[in-house]
């Protein structure tokens, strides 16, 4: 019987806990994963707060995986052991409800959410089906990989989506873990690019990650900026503040499109008359393909920037994310830093 070190959370609201537990054997439909890296996600804290309806416990959260397969269900034809793999948010679907019948798999009735409602990749081992899998490039390292199954194909799908064409002036809000992603994205999608961050202190990095502008929002006002320069076709929001983001609005061009990206737990306030004026629009995005990411990344020179930490150190790495002190995003590497 082999052992594995895995970071369990037994209740809403508890701390981290290391434990020792039996490694799992997969199913027909499954693999077992020999994790090498995860990411430290926001959506994390669903799990740690219990912020889900019908949540089981105990519960190992994670799902910015990244690793090899150790043993194959009895039903792969594709996947191979010792094949890299990734696994993100999405973590498996029915394959028969309307949504799966028309391809819209994200949008599954009966889908499964990697370290939601199935174990997740703060472990040494871990189960994933299948259908969730995705070929990880060998030219990304574990831990450069891992944010680009959930933060990158987020901030990346958002943009390939959008409604703004290669040339077109699209806004960061916020310089952190989703930001400093989108900003890459956005500059190697052809848009031309400005950041709206709250003070100087990133301007530099923004600079050096290519921003064709800068916006301090405390001591400027974002939308007549933007307006300044034309209105923004995308104002990208990574960064939850409410107030803030409702704010954005009137630097938006006309069909201008906000997309908000970053979970804000509280209610926010526009008026309709602002967006019926130049037929702007406002909405989420969670979706994109993890692998359309990952070779995005491979081609263009994409990397998220990170903060490694042990499996022994998730708290820590958990509270960094939190209170927005990673540099950018933080990563769990399996046998330590």
């Amino acid at each position: 019987m082999r052992s594995m070190k895995a970071i369990q959370i037994s209740s809403p609201g508890n701390d981290f806990e290391l434990v020792h537990k039996e490694v799992p054997k997969p199913k027909e439909n499954e693999v077992l994963i020999k994790v090498e890296a995860c990411g430290v996600c926001h959506g994390d804290s669903i799990v740690k707060e219990g912020r889900f309806p019908g949540l089981q416990y105990p519960r190992t959260p994670g799902h910015e995986v990244v690793g090899i397969i150790d043993q194959l269900g009895s039903k792969s034809k594709h996947w191979k052991e010792g094949q890299r793999v990734g696994v993100g948010w999405h973590g498996g679907h029915c394959f028969e409800c309307p949504a799966c019948r028309s391809g819209e798999f994200g949008a599954c009735v009966d889908s499964s959410t990697t370290g939601i409602t199935t174990d997740g990749g703060y472990a040494e081992f871990m189960i994933a089906r299948m259908e969730a899998l995705n070929s990880v490039p060998g030219s990304l390292e574990p831990v450069e990989a891992a944010p680009l199954l959930c933060a990158g194909r987020t901030t990346f799908g958002a943009l390939q989506n959008s409604v703004a064409k290669g040339g077109d002036l699209v806004a960061i809000h916020g310089l952190g873990g989703l930001g400093h992603l989108g900003l890459q994205f956005a500059i190697k999608l052809g848009f031309e690019t400005a950041v709206l961050s709250r003070g100087k202190e990133k301007e530099a990095l923004a600079r050096k990650l290519g921003a064709h502008h800068f916006i301090d929002t405390n001591t400027a006002d974002a939308a007549k900026e933007l307006m300044n320069l034309g209105g923004a076709k995308v104002i990208l929001c990574t960064a939850p503040n409410g107030k803030a983001i409702s704010e954005l609005v009137s630097g938006l061009s006309r069909d201008g499109q906000m997309i908000i990206v970053t979970y804000i737990n509280e209610m926010m306030q526009f008026s309709p008359a602002n967006l019926m004026r130049g037929s702007r629009s406002i909405s989420g995005w969670v979706g994109g393909d993890p692998e359309d990411a990952l070779r995005f990344s491979v081609l263009t020179g994409v990397r998220p920037m990170v903060e490694v930490f042990p499996l022994e150190q998730a708290a820590l790495a958990y509270e960094k994310m939190m209170s927005g002190k990673v540099h950018f995003r933080a990563v769990l590497k399996m046998g330590g830093r």
